[in-house]
């Protein structure tokens, strides 16, 4: 069976939602009546395990983990910006929702440093608290599947560089 695609079994990918995981295999089934091509991926960080049709892929917004530098890049923006103290939770909620859709780690990285600065003059409601904790596992994921490390690890480096970014302003 012949697959034109861009990704290949073993290849560390993000998700958009999900976070980083790994194409485990690729497999052919027929569901509903259909037959299709799906990527079998795992995540371990939420410990969960997805199959995607190859079909949609290019809809997907899945793509590469990035390399150590590149997540060390966007690492480096929690020390930078402002937050927008003009937009209601609704309005601050769409924005984030829509940022984490994207996959992206900079707009994931994005939503933490703006959560984090809300945090210091006020308490978190339940749903940016919840949405705080899914977009630190989502870089703790890529972290981890990026740079080879343990999980614990990857969190330890997430918090270190939000404690310095405290720390230095």
């Amino acid at each position: 069976m012949e697959v034109d695609h861009l990704f290949e079994i073993g290849d560390k990918i993000v998700y958009p939602m999900h976070g980083a995981g790994v194409i485990n295999a690729i497999e052919e089934k027929e569901i509903l009546g259909k037959t299709q091509q799906y990527f079998i991926m795992a995540f371990p960080v939420k410990k969960l395990q997805l199959m995607i049709p190859i079909a949609k892929m290019d809809k997907s917004g899945m793509r590469l983990v990035l390399n150590m530098t590149a997540i060390e890049k966007v690492m480096d923006m929690f020390q930078q910006g402002e937050i927008d103290r003009s937009l209601t939770y609704k309005q601050r909620y769409k924005i984030n929702t829509d940022k984490m859709k994207t996959g992206m780690t900079r707009d994931g990285a994005e939503v933490i440093r703006d959560l984090m600065m809300v945090k210091k003059e006020k308490a978190l409601n339940s749903n940016e608290k919840t949405m705080l904790r899914d977009a630190m596992q989502f870089l703790v994921s890529e972290l981890k599947l990026s740079n080879s490390m343990t999980e614990p690890q990857a969190a330890d480096l997430l918090n270190d560089r939000l404690n310095w970014e405290k720390n230095a302003g």
